[in-house]
């Protein structure tokens, strides 16, 4: 009897051995090159035929493009899951996948804890506006045009989506002595919220004195941080993103830094990477960083080795370990 096949769409760098190991339950495939059409014409043309679970990396977007309906409509007729390498999963269509049946996971927990990090190291950054002094070092002007920054002592921190990152930020930030409120579809248990204040949306962008996005992307939060909202907020409000750059209006927050009312903004996001809104490049006030939340060996390691755990539950159980939201069973 014929083993099922389990399609690796791009490559593994740090969890190839528990890859590999698949091969005892699965017969093993991968596309690490070629294009969306060249794909797209594989699939119907039967070549993956047998397909019963995919592993998607993130970067393979740039072979496949988004996992949208035309995409999904050409895999095979056996496919039963997606396993996506990432947090964020706004690059697959999951109701285009329900519709057909087929399961979708992402990468949630594994993501929480150097995200978070790196939303810390933006949060103190913008505080201190710290890359005009950085800046003026290294081209030998020593300090240049500082000027004084923030303490985070004190300070109102607004978490906009409280799940697993914003979990972690907050718990970072109760270290230094920073207040936490928090707004979410839904109240979080009181034994999770940890000291954490629930507060409408409105009242967070008013009261906030830092503000830090952890909202997955999709139709419902694309641009919720606009012209309006940044009207709402403390005049020199400082803004923290990891999580996508199109949840906020890019051209809205040049607007409000060049007029002042935000402070300073630390971003590792933006709406249309790589490439990065120009005025954001220009504006010194602004501590900006290339998409590296997760950037780190043991990160990318929990990652990787937990999507090949949904690809070896999927096989052998006939269910992923993390399904996305959409498709978790209540």
């Amino acid at each position: 009897m014929s083993k099922p096949i389990a399609l690796l769409l791009g490559k593994i760098d740090h969890a190839g051995k528990e890859w590999n190991a698949l091969s005892e339950i699965a017969e093993l495939r991968q596309i690490s090159s070629g294009n969306r059409e060249q794909v797209i014409a594989d699939f119907k043309a039967g070549k993956h035929d047998g397909v019963v679970a995919i592993y998607r990396t993130f970067d393979s977007v740039n072979i496949t493009g988004r996992f949208d309906a035309p995409l999904i409509e050409s895999l095979p007729t056996t496919l039963r899951s997606i396993s996506h390498n990432g947090a964020g999963y706004d690059q697959i269509d999951v109701s285009a996948c329900t519709a057909r049946s087929i399961s979708v996971s992402n990468t949630p927990l594994a993501v929480d804890a150097a995200t978070a990090n790196v939303a810390m190291m933006l949060l103190l950054g913008a505080l201190r506006r710290s890359w005009i002094p950085e800046s003026s070092l290294r081209a030998g002007n020593w300090r240049g045009n500082m000027q004084l920054g923030h303490d985070p002592e004190g300070k109102v921190l607004g978490i906009l989506g409280m799940g697993g990152i914003g979990s972690a930020l907050a718990k970072r930030a109760k270290a230094f002595e920073m207040k936490v409120v928090y707004h979410n579809r839904r109240r979080l248990d009181e034994g999770r919220e940890d000291g954490a204040k629930y507060v409408g949306f409105e009242e967070l962008l008013r009261t906030s004195d830092v503000i830090s996005v952890h909202l997955p992307l999709s139709q419902a939060t694309k641009g919720i941080i606009g012209k309006k909202e940044f009207g709402m907020m403390k005049y020199g409000v400082v803004l923290i993103n990891t999580a996508r750059g199109a949840i906020v209006d890019e051209e809205a927050l040049v607007e409000a830094l060049r007029a002042g009312k935000v402070f300073s903004a630390g971003l590792d996001v933006y709406g249309n990477e790589p490439e990065v809104h120009p005025e954001l490049v220009k504006n010194e006030n602004v501590v900006l960083l290339p998409h590296i939340g997760t950037a780190t060996f043991e990160t990318q390691y929990k990652m990787e080795a937990l999507v090949v755990r949904n690809v070896r539950n999927s096989i052998e159980n006939g269910e992923l370990l993390t399904p996305v939201p959409e498709q978790a069973k209540t």
